[in-house]
């Protein structure tokens, strides 16, 4: 050819219509490319056009938790196209081994934060804040949250949220002091200087180790220090103001999972055969789920359906819910191979997917850890 065309050639459009079809992980190695590709890749509009065609792709991504030595392993895989099919074996991709940490992670578009991650190796150090991308391995450390002096025996608690408007993430901690009393700090990432800083919060609550962040809008359950009753703080992420939804719809709270319904925060619970809580060798009876149909109005509508009965008699845990209206179940121990469940409420069909390699790496044993399933 006498002319040789390259990529600077190619309109910037059409560029980022090419790469937004690739894998997240090719489109990591392409930015190793050159300095040109890493800054055109590296731009918001890029960002968000592959995030919108993400959304039509969704997959599973697995944290799990190792025993003894506290390292999180990430792997992800695509959901089944048709999980109905009699071959429902699944391979997953292995992203990135991750430093200890003890504590439970917390997830928001794309995102793991974690409260305290032993980074370096020397003896003596202390654990560091730490944000990272499971798929990319790429991490980066926060200014840590300096206690009082005066505080409970009580951890502070910390939920993970993302402002689609501002396109900020932000870490809300919850710390109980001496006189029972909640203080709340907040945190916003970003390239400047990151501090924490206080934040009014007129709600009278303890906050459970339970949330999610959908539209802007973290939902966490909670239980009102002047009632028995449990209910849902929503915190908005933008104006970080919060607000109380009252959920006795709920009853008690054992077993509620918040998922994201169709834009919607909606609360799900397994009930099990001869009592609530789940038991050696007791089936699942049924599924019970809550969804906020109005925020202001605080309108609810409840939902129970029975489950298959031949369903799984080992404890499941719910993942989300799929863009055709499948609950995603998944079991809490690793093994070979690890088992995902798909229920059609409208069908009433309970199928198994197997998901080969979650902790293949890991040496051979029964169970390797936890695994904490996300469905999007």
């Amino acid at each position: 050819m006498k002319r040789v065309k390259t990529v600077d050639s190619i309109p910037i459009d059409l560029f980022f219509e090419i790469f937004s079809r690739l894998p997240t992980k090719s489109v990591g190695r392409c930015r190793c490319v050159s300095k040109l590709w890493s800054s055109i890749l590296g731009r918001q509009e890029f960002t968000e056009l592959f995030l919108t065609k993400s959304l039509t792709r969704p997959r599973l991504l697995f944290a799990l938790e190792r025993y003894i030595s506290g390292e999180w392993f990430f792997y992800s895989s695509p959901h089944p196209q048709d999980p109905y099919e009699k071959s429902t074996v699944v391979a997953v991709d292995f992203h990135i081994k991750f430093p200890r940490s003890p504590s439970k992670c917390s997830y928001a578009y794309g995102l793991f934060y974690f409260p305290d991650v032993w980074i370096s190796k020397n003896k003596g150090e202390n654990s560091v804040p730490v944000v990272c991308n499971p798929i990319t391995g790429q991490y980066a450390i926060l200014p840590k949250w300096i206690s009082p002096k005066l505080t409970t025996k009580r951890e502070p608690i910390s939920f993970f949220g993302f402002d689609p408007i501002e396109k900020q993430f932000k870490v809300l901690l919850i710390h109980t002091v001496v006189n029972n009393e909640t203080v709340h700090h907040i945190l916003t990432l970003g390239a400047g200087k990151m501090r924490w800083t206080n934040i009014q919060c007129p709600l009278a609550h303890y906050p459970a180790r339970e949330g999610i962040c959908i539209n802007g809008v973290l939902y966490y359950l909670a239980q009102q220090t002047n009632r028995k009753s449990y209910a849902i703080v929503c915190f908005d992420v933008r104006t970080e103001k919060f607000k109380l939804i009252d959920a006795k719809c709920f009853g008690d709270q054992y077993g509620i999972k918040l998922i994201n319904y169709k834009g919607k925060v909606c609360g799900v619970r397994l009930k099990y055969k001869n009592g609530s809580e789940w038991k050696s060798g007791r089936h699942i009876r049924k599924l019970c789920m809550w969804v906020l149909e109005d925020v202001e109005k605080q309108e609810w509508s409840q939902y129970v359906y029975p489950f298959p009965k031949n369903g799984y008699c080992n404890r499941l845990f719910i993942v989300g819910m799929t863009t055709t209206c499948e609950i995603v179940l998944s079991e809490n121990l690793s093994s070979k191979p690890y088992k995902v469940f798909y229920f059609s409420p409208e069908k009433n069909t309970l199928q198994c997917v197997n998901f080969q390699y979650v902790g293949a790496n890991l040496e051979e044993h029964k169970h390797f850890g936890t695994v904490y399933a996300f469905g999007d």
